[in-house]
């Protein structure tokens, strides 16, 4: 009996053990970050980064501490491998912000509402998942995305988008407007919401006062055998802001080079906030400050002008106070970007940690301007644009401009085939099906000459639109020598006719076309550092250092259809009310009527009105004039007018009446 006893303590003891590692290797986590990167025309990006993780369900179950409670169901219902959702105001400035790094292609967002999921369900049941999830994050998140469920306004890509054939399905609603409906079920989704940590910066009239901001959310899964490797749930949620700090009366001031000093801030000019310390579920809370390499170039020439000597030897990894800027507050690390084909004008981050503040000591980080830096972000490389041709409401033309950048090293991919630098770019682009688009008439220009479309496409997936039914999408795989200046792609179409019933409130306005995606698959938008333990637990250097494909976004398209003349049926329906009034008020008014009762109660409103003086002074004018008194003359004269007016009415209703079937008829 005691060796079974003592059996049973060891196998609870084990137990315990087990479960006691298993729950320390598998835990929820939450971080938050913060990346602050001067603008090169004089503004500040602000990028917030949250993410939150959950164990597989398999080993930890349906409760989580962290995790928010809506997403996991919604991810449990609908099967959902991947997800992606964004809120965008503002078009991002590939020119001026940058379009060759990881926020730029990962979270410059199109104008409106985007949407896109992979699901983990069979091929006939994606659309009805879909249709589901649509109203599902409608009310999540306060905003219209159930008008994607319309198979009008969504797609199936197969490869131009993401590369997930059959079980991806993508829509937008480039005219959706986004507010503070929209943000604050955003982050109620955080274990902290805006109370504490980094999220309470997040000022209303801050954010929505700035020329671009875009929120973000980012689902991945391995919960339903996908993949071989189960890793649970991650959520990503991102809040991208570019803000115009306040010019202050030294920032005006000009200099020798004819250039203006750019305007200094700090979080609390920004946001008109600081960070009281960090939220307290939070495993890491961090902020950066990122300079970019085309500004750590311009600083070292303008030390190495001011001292007189090499251009290396000003050394940002240690001094946060150079000739350009100066930072507040010294940061806890300097983190260097490792890159071969620009080693001495590599990236470099400052760190804060924000453990090391609270209530009594607020983080508010300033950045301070010394002297007047003009630099450049860098760019992809093609910078796309759109437009339509032709005039008028009956036809039409799409055109997809790309033009070189300036050429950096390490720009081109050699074909080992054809041993020449080739550049590859993939097109997608969605039409509304009211623009009926000819796609047999794709016409090439390379350098502003007409080309043949074989020569330069690759492939290319057409899906034609179906009125009513399903939208026009193309996918196209374009390969250029990397010495072309200029591509432009063209489309004719014709514009179709709507129901009444189908016009938009403002439909004079015009008609959206969604952005189209200029994909280039052979860049990749990364960075690279230093292999450290510390850099792994961060979730935003860890997602900068992957490598994600070189993505960009064309302008929205405001297509002018047809109108019809809207106040036409309201002066239809008007008149047609006010004759109906006018013949069946009648009507009825001479059917209703009693003409006794009216002489009965004229002939009592008469002896009301004339009494018994009234009646007696009558009786004495008529015998001092010689007449006999007759009392009925009244009531004769009036019963007279009455049959008169009855008369009148009569014949007008029946002329009415006449008139009205003669116009019908």
């Amino acid at each position: 009996m005691a060796a079974v006893l003592r059996f049973l303590i060891a196998v609870l003891l084990f137990s315990s053990i087990a479960s006691a590692s298993l729950s320390q290797e598998e835990e929820e986590e939450f971080s938050e970050e913060l990346l602050l990167k001067p603008l090169a025309d004089r503004k500040v990006l602000a990028h917030f980064h949250f993410e939150s993780k959950a164990p597989p369900t398999r080993t930890y179950g349906h409760h989580h501490r962290l995790f928010p409670k809506a997403l996991y169901q919604l991810v449990q219902k609908f099967r959902i491998r991947e997800m992606e959702l964004s809120f965008t105001q503002g078009r991002w400035n590939y020119e001026r912000w940058g379009g060759f790094d990881p926020i730029s292609s990962s979270n410059a967002k199109p104008p409106g509402v985007e949407l896109w999921a992979v699901f983990d369900v069979p091929h006939d049941l994606v659309d009805a998942s879909w249709k589901n999830l649509t109203h599902t994050l409608s009310g999540l998140f306060c905003a219209s995305i159930n008008f994607l469920e319309s198979s009008t306004a969504y797609s199936a890509p197969d490869w131009g988008f993401q590369p997930f054939s059959g079980s991806l399905r993508y829509g937008s609603l480039p005219r959706e407007a986004v507010c503070t409906e929209n943000l604050t079920p955003w982050l109620k989704l955080l274990p902290c919401r805006d109370k504490a940590g980094l999220a309470a910066l997040m000022d209303r009239p801050s954010i929505y006062r700035g020329f671009y901001h875009s929120q973000r959310l980012r689902l991945s899964s391995t919960e339903f055998g996908s993949t071989e490797v189960e890793s649970g749930i991650a959520l990503d949620q991102t809040l991208t802001v570019v803000l115009q700090p306040t010019t202050s009366q030294r920032a005006s001031m000009t200099y020798s080079s004819d250039s203006v000093l750019q305007p200094s801030w700090s979080l609390s000019s920004i946001f008109g906030r600081k960070v009281s310390g960090r939220c307290v579920l939070a495993k890491s809370s961090n902020v950066y400050v990122q300079v970019e390499r085309g500004l750590v170039s311009e600083l070292k020439n303008l030390h190495a002008e001011d001292e007189g000597s090499g251009a290396g030897n000003v050394t940002f990894e240690k001094t946060w106070n150079n000739p350009g800027f100066e930072l507040s507050i010294a940061p806890n690390r300097v983190i260097k970007e490792v890159n071969i084909l620009h080693d001495d004008t590599s990236i470099v981050l400052y760190e804060y940690l924000i453990d090391n503040y609270s209530n009594s000591e607020p983080f508010d980080l300033g950045f301070t301007w010394k002297f007047p830096v003009v630099w450049s972000s860098p760019q992809a490389p093609l910078h796309a644009s759109r437009f339509l041709m032709g005039s008028g409401n009956e036809r039409g033309a799409i055109a997809i401009s790309l033009k070189a950048t300036e050429p950096s090293d390490g720009l081109c991919v050699a074909d080992t085939i054809e041993n020449s630098c080739m550049l590859r770019f993939n097109v997608f682009q969605v039409v509304p099906w009211y623009v009926r688009v000819y796609f047999h008439t794709l016409q090439v220009f390379v350098d502003g000459k007409p080309q043949s479309v074989t020569d330069f496409i690759e492939r290319m997936r057409i899906s034609p639109s179906e009125d009513k039914v399903s939208p026009g999408v193309m996918e196209m795989a374009l390969k250029l020598p990397c010495c072309v200046k200029s591509v432009t792609l063209t489309l004719e179409f014709d514009k179709g006719f709507l129901h009444i019933d189908e016009y938009p409130p403002d439909a004079n306005q015009g008609f959206d076309i969604p952005s189209a995606v200029i994909s280039f698959p052979d860049f990749h938008a990364s960075m690279h550092f230093l292999k450290d333990d510390s850099l792994n637990k961060s979730p935003l250097l860890s997602k900068f250092q992957e490598k994600s494909p070189v993505l960009c976004y064309t302008e929205v398209l405001l297509v002018p259809l047809t109108t019809p003349d809207f106040s036409m049926p309201y002066n239809v329906i008007t008149i047609t009310c006010t004759v109906f009034a006018l013949y069946f008020g009648s009507l009825l008014n001479v059917l209703r009527r009693r003409v006794g009762e009216e002489e009965r109660f004229l002939k009592r409103k008469d002896s009301k009105k004339t009494g018994r003086l009234g009646q007696l002074l009558s009786k004495l004018f008529a015998k001092l004039r010689g007449k006999s008194w007759e009392p009925t003359q009244t009531q004769s004269a009036s019963s007279s007018l009455i049959s008169s007016k009855l008369i009148f009415k009569v014949i007008l209703v029946a002329g009415i009446a006449a008139g009205w079937q003669y116009y019908s008829g």
